[in-house]
């Protein structure tokens, strides 16, 4: 018995050892499609994996093997770990007129399309963002953004979001959407972020 036993104990060890002589790391593709990389440490050094659906294989003794896949039988290896993760982030634009927080007629008909994305999301986290051209003044330019940002949160509790899950801010100039000299007159630097979680 004592034999059968240490025979049990040793293949368990064996299986064991040879269940955890690697390790999986695959790189997905980042969500707004901007390049990604992770750079993975072994005994052997240092090896940047940043090619999308690419799988780097750590060995025990530290040696990377990397294969790339291909986006459907990585979406299919890992479907319930992916089916798992949150629902990916949206990030929606409204545009204002000069020096207001009137937002322009075509962003006012994106109202539809952000409440239907807001509708989708049971517990929707937003953070609302506001910017500014670079025409005036620096505080000026944070108030209005305020402003700007705040007006949007008023839109998004009157189709009926919770006020307590949406955050706004203010961002003046400092983050322009197009760079430009002070005193320019930008229209797409006239905006609030709406990012959706």
């Amino acid at each position: 018995m004592a034999v059968l036993r240490r025979i049990a104990c040793l293949l368990l060890a064996a299986c064991l050892a040879a269940c955890a002589s690697s390790e999986r790391i695959t790189l997905l593709p980042s969500q707004d499609g901007s390049p990604s990389a992770v750079i993975i440490k072994s005994a052997r050094g240092e090896t940047v994996l940043d090619k999308p659906y690419t799988t780097d294989t750590i060995a025990s003794n530290g040696q990377v093997s990397s294969l790339t896949g291909e986006a459907g039988a990585v979406r299919e290896r890992y479907a319930s770990t992916l089916s798992a993760l949150p629902k990916r982030a949206a990030v929606f634009l409204l545009y204002f007129d000069s020096a207001s927080d009137v937002l322009i007629p075509e962003s006012q008909a994106r109202l539809e399309q952000i409440k239907a994305e807001l509708a989708a999301r049971p517990a929707p986290e937003i953070i609302v963002i506001g910017h500014t051209d670079t025409v005036d003044t620096m505080a000026y330019n944070d108030a209005l953004s305020l402003k700007r940002a705040e007006t949007v949160k008023r839109i998004l509790v009157s189709i009926g979001i919770p006020a307590e899950r949406i955050s706004a801010q203010g961002r003046g100039k400092r983050d322009l959407l197009v760079q430009t000299r002070d005193r320019v007159d930008e229209q797409r630097n006239r905006r609030v972020e709406i990012r959706v979680r």
